[in-house]
């Protein structure tokens, strides 16, 4: 396995010409349909761009109509900006960029009053919002809908206002293989829609394709979460940062045979509370904020407690939650009584599954990579706002505010600039004796070896075997004849893989998200500072430590 220990990216998955397919023209092509490309969409539209937008998975399985929780904004008498800036910087553990930050709060009544207008209905307590609390906030400010369907009623009135614009073109599915960069600009990109390819030229691209909890055995994330967007600007030039920091959400349903199902943080802001098998409250004592810990605390907790009792889970107890667990939380009743488990009187199975990834493509306030007329939003972009560890609900927030600039951003840039994709390119040569792959198990390889040694605690020796594995895997998967959807995306998840574990291997301290248990401390005098990777010409990761900086979680 030595000799294909560094793993090599093409610029493309494969070859092009445009002489055999069907070339679409438009002013912003936006990749991905959750709140972040649906804001970019409808603000570059109704900035007078022309936009197609494509979407691999059907609406109803984006991140964010997945998300039970809740969006992120001061509302009441006792909290403000300020507090909010402050509960974000505080999780961010020293890494979280205030001036961002406090961009994207300021922002959330301008995105609360924009979503309401387009028809979504958050839940109302005596004609107001109402207000629930989730770990790491210290006031109630997580503004929710249908109790724990907020993303679902999200996208819900992003998907009818996109489809009523004028100016938008959707096509839904449509996997996007490749960005075109030519010239030293995005110019567009080569998609497969129905097993038939088509180019698409554009004055701009935003990618706005969530996350990547795919690459994980236990994820919360929807199945098409493969980490696409994040591989596309990797292999497109873009500089990309935080990979090592993948949010593991503490309470994801843990039943035999069960697809993994989010119990949002909201039962718990509600008063229910984690036990062990033997009945104990091991959050308490913890951390000062007990059961609403931030979330890479209560999840290292939960890991701890199952290794201590010799359990494969421990226990949600929302006997004692404030009114009737099945009125407030529908979805999670709904589906828990398909495996018989009232929460009105059992304990839930539970234990952590990755849930958001926060690293990604570098962008500024208005979404530009480090790639001209390339822009990124939401999950799968690194704007600094999370640092080291994402603050409950910020996230929907981020994808409306910054979804928003990467929109109009785009738009005034393709007014002003055209781009013509190149007539021809080269993909990686047809090799003799192409190896025969079992997909399938190679894929559960991976997503197993990222649990165990790229996940909630990674040590030097299991990130640098896990290295050599997925350089390997993906030498020769790059050498499968059959260059399929599904081949494609298992490339997408093994150079997301690659990225995660580099950036885990270079951060020799334990901060946030990122556990050493080989380095268990915080290390600022020299790692308060982001990592950057990106695509060398040769094809390898390049790795750049940026500047130190004061940790802002001090700052505060």
């Amino acid at each position: 396995m030595d000799q294909h220990a560094i793993a090599h990216f093409p610029p493309l998955l494969q070859g092009f010409d445009l002489r055999s397919m069907p070339v679409l023209r438009t002013d912003v092509l936006v990749i991905g349909g959750g709140i972040a490309g649906s804001s970019a969409a409808l603000h570059a539209a109704d900035a007078g761009a022309e936009v197609l937008m494509l979407t691999k998975s059907p609406f109803s399985e984006t991140n964010t109509s997945w998300a039970q929780g809740g969006i992120a904004a001061a509302q009441r008498a006792d909290d403000s900006l300020d507090l909010h800036i402050l509960d974000t910087l505080k999780v961010g553990i020293g890494l979280s960029d205030r001036t961002v930050t406090r961009a994207v709060v300021a922002g959330a009544r301008d995105a609360l009053a924009w979503l309401q207008q387009l028809g979504a209905n958050f839940d109302r307590e005596g004609g107001e919002l109402a207000l629930s609390r989730e770990g790491g906030h210290t006031r109630h400010r997580v503004i929710h809908a249908g109790g724990d369907c907020t993303g679902a009623e999200i996208q819900r009135a992003l998907l009818a206002a996109v489809q009523r614009h004028p100016r938008i073109t959707l096509r839904s599915p449509a996997f996007v293989r490749d960005l075109v960069v030519a010239s030293g600009r995005c110019c567009g990109a080569i998609v497969d829609v129905d097993g038939a390819e088509l180019a698409v030229e554009a004055g701009s691209a935003v990618v706005a394709t969530g996350g990547a909890g795919q690459i994980y055995r236990e994820t919360t994330n929807p199945t098409g979460a493969s980490g696409d967007g994040h591989a596309l600007c990797f292999r497109a030039g873009a500089r990309i940062a935080d990979c090592e920091f993948v949010q593991f959400h503490p309470t994801t349903l843990y039943i035999a045979g069960a697809s993994r199902f989010l119990i949002s943080e909201v039962v718990r802001g509600a008063g229910a509370v984690l036990r062990d098998r033997n009945g104990t409250a091991f959050m308490q004592g913890a951390h000062p904020m007990a059961d609403l810990a931030p979330r890479d605390v209560t999840s290292r907790c939960i890991l701890d407690r199952m290794v201590a009792t010799g359990d494969t889970n421990v226990y949600l107890d929302l006997r004692q939650v404030d009114g009737d667990p099945v009125k407030r939380f529908p979805s999670i009743a709904k589906i828990c009584s398909a495996f018989d488990l009232d929460l009105r009187t059992d304990l839930i199975p539970v234990r952590p599954g990755a849930h958001y990834m926060v690293g990604g493509a570098v962008t500024d306030l208005d979404g530009r990579t480090s790639v001209p007329g390339l822009f990124a939003a939401g999950e799968v972009a690194s704007t600094g706002l999370h640092g080291a560890n994402r603050l409950a609900s910020n996230s929907l927030l981020e994808g409306a505010v910054l979804g928003k600039q990467a929109g109009i951003a785009s738009a005034a840039l393709a007014r002003t600039h055209s781009s013509q994709l190149p007539r021809t390119a080269t993909g990686a040569p047809m090799v003799e004796n192409p190896p025969r792959l079992q997909l399938d198990d190679l894929l559960y390889s991976l997503k197993s070896l990222m649990w165990r040694q790229v996940g909630l605690r990674r040590t030097a020796e299991g990130l640098a075997d896990a290295q050599a594995r997925i350089a390997y895997w993906h030498h020769y998967l790059q050498r499968a004849a059959t260059p399929d959807r599904r081949v494609l995306e298992l490339s997408n998840m093994l150079t997301v893989a690659a990225l995660v574990t580099e950036g885990a291997c270079l951060r020799a301290e334990s901060r946030g998200t990122h556990y050493r248990d080989d380095r268990p401390a915080r290390d600022d005098a020299t790692f308060c500072r982001r990592i950057f990777l990106q695509r060398g010409a040769d094809g390898q990761i390049v790795a750049e430590q940026g500047p130190l900086f004061e940790p802002t979680d001090q700052q505060a």
